[in-house]
């Protein structure tokens, strides 16, 4: 099982950067995902799949690091700045802008489209790794498809179009 784990590893920085937006959390996620994989290797069952069990394992340590954070936060107050870095800029322009698109949707819904749309697991696969029935699943990935759909359409002005001459 530990050495098929290399395998999964760009799909996992994907679904990482999908979910934290950053480069820098994304591999700590990774890196996070890894050691628990790695630490829990008696419970995943010989002849399972491994690439669902890896990203269930992600989306729970992401969950888990977004609740403690807002933890850590409303202890701290808003008395101190903000220490994240931004990210840094990708090369494509329209990657740029379909990520930009994707982090405004709600979270449940980017999560569904990444898992569906960019690691290609099926909606099945989709409902088990995020604990949800397929109904929502399949919910939650129209919503998510149609206000991506609007988000990447906003910038362009309306087009119009002739109906008929005008004499």
């Amino acid at each position: 099982m530990i050495e098929d784990l290399p395998e999964h590893v760009a799909g996992l920085r994907r679904y990482a950067l999908a979910l934290t937006g950053s480069r820098y959390e994304a591999e700590d996620l990774v890196q996070e995902t890894l050691t628990r994989a790695i630490g829990g290797a008696r419970s995943f069952r010989k002849g399972g799949n491994l690439r669902g069990w890896l990203f269930s394992i992600m989306h729970n340590a992401f969950i888990s690091s977004v609740r403690s954070r807002r933890t850590a936060e409303r202890e701290l107050g808003d008395d101190l700045p903000e220490l994240r870095q931004p990210p840094t800029q990708l090369d494509r322009l329209e990657v740029r802008d379909v990520l930009a698109a994707l982090s405004r949707l709600p979270e449940a819904q980017r999560v569904a489209l990444v898992l569906v749309a960019l690691e290609d697991f099926s909606y099945s696969e989709a409902a088990r790794v995020l604990g949800v029935p397929l109904g929502t699943l399949m919910s939650r990935l129209a919503r998510g498809r149609e206000a991506l759909r609007r988000a990447m359409n906003e910038d362009e002005p309306p087009r119009l179009h002739v109906v008929g001459d005008k004499q």
